[in-house]
């Protein structure tokens, strides 16, 4: 292992820490939340919670972004992890609904890991190795969500509570090891100068980072595909319940071959093709599968078996583990260190955005027809791969 690879190793125990954590919770918030609302209302309660926190994490992540822009990677990705731990032991105090609010608040507010570790990677690699690192993160939290959730239903057959006392403190672990193994990334003379009153309002940041050249359609073509990733993420354990009456042991199974197939697309996949293909053209076959797959959905209405959901499933995360480290590598090279921060932040806040518009729209399509709702989101896709071949022919 080369010495300079050695962070890059260490960042990665540090994101399979933190979704091995996330992944423990999932299956317990039904019942934590069920303990403050009748049954009936228990899928409001969530939704509000997963709204209130994207909402945070839309303001917070470019500022959290900028800031990492001038005073290191290191110290953000710190406070955003000691953020979601206190998040996580609100929710194993409870004893009221608006703890968990305050939970979420605290934990979207500092909501800044996500492009603090892409942002770091940027720092320390070459343009061309950023993608396949972007690749192994994803990978490594595909390896949280396979094992996450079964360890969360022992710890939750124990009490509601203690998984996400685990969460806290396997998350507070991971800042332990930032804090005494991890270097800073950005090096001095490559930070901003200063800090503004600006830094802090996060539409400063939307119109620095869409002015610069080509960023804008590119980040466009982001929103696009995570939307259509959002339909199938928010909605898809609802259609195997409504539409083929699958049950919770079944659809785990299933659950469990999104994450075999996450693992296997990033870190096997991947850089294979990365030596034998530009990432133009795995980035445009990225976006075919996901939009193959959303219309397998679709005529999964019409079609029931459980070969063709599950090529559909294999088809979706292909196309999301091709596309998205393709995308997070060609957005880092348009800019340079001192606004690494900045780009991603802005691009973590776009990807919040999603979370808090398509849950709404597609609930309200998805009440009108289930099918329909996969065919709008694969429309997106292919409206995307459009933009994304016929109007950036200059991707490498």
């Amino acid at each position: 292992m080369k010495p300079k690879k050695v962070p890059l190793f260490i960042l990665l125990a540090i994101v399979l820490l933190n979704s091995i954590g996330f992944s423990i919770v999932l299956p317990l918030l039904p019942f934590l939340v069920g303990k403050y609302l009748p049954e009936q209302r228990v899928v409001v309660g969530m939704s509000a919670l997963l709204s209130i926190y994207a909402a945070c994490t839309f303001f917070a992540a470019p500022v959290l972004g900028a800031l990492s822009d001038r005073f290191g990677r290191k110290i953000i990705l710190i406070v955003s992890l000691l953020g979601s731990a206190a998040g996580f032991v609100l929710f194993g105090i409870g004893g009221a609904l608006w703890v968990l609010v305050l939970g979420r608040l605290i934990d979207g507010l500092t909501a800044g890991n996500i492009s603090a570790i892409f942002s770091y990677i940027s720092d320390t690699t070459e343009a061309k190795e950023r993608t396949k690192w972007f690749g192994y993160v994803g990978s490594v939290m595909g390896i949280g969500k396979v094992g996450g959730p079964a360890l969360g239903g022992l710890l939750g057959s124990i009490s509601v509570a203690l998984p996400f006392y685990v969460t806290a403190l396997l998350i507070f672990f991971s800042a332990v090891l930032v804090y005494f193994l991890l270097p800073e990334s950005l090096v001095l003379h490559k930070r901003t100068k200063h800090v503004a009153f600006n830094s802090f309002n996060v539409f400063s940041h939307f119109n620095s980072v869409f002015r610069l050249p080509g960023v804008a359609l590119l980040l466009g073509v982001g929103v696009l595909f995570y939307i259509g990733i959002s339909v199938f993420q928010f909605n898809f354990t609802l259609f195997l319940k409504d539409i083929y009456r699958w049950s919770p042991a079944l659809i785990g199974s299933l659950l469990t071959l999104v994450g075999i197939c996450e693992i296997l697309v990033r870190a096997v996949l991947l850089p294979r093709l990365l030596g034998r293909f530009t990432t133009r053209q795995i980035g445009i076959s990225g976006l075919l599968l996901l939009g193959a797959g959303l219309l397998m959905i679709f005529s999964c209405v019409y079609v029931h078996t459980g070969l063709w959901i599950s090529l559909a499933v294999i088809f979706i995360i292909t196309g999301e583990g091709l596309f998205e480290p393709t995308y997070i590598g060609r957005l880092s090279a348009s800019v340079d260190e001192m606004q690494q921060g900045t780009l991603q932040g802005v691009n973590q806040s776009l990807q919040s955005l999603t979370s808090i518009l398509v849950p709404v729209a597609g609930g309200a399509i998805y009440f009108y027809s289930a099918g329909w709702l996969y065919a709008a989101g694969a429309a997106i896709i292919f409206v995307a791969v459009v933009i994304y071949a016929r109007l950036m022919p200059a991707l490498k």
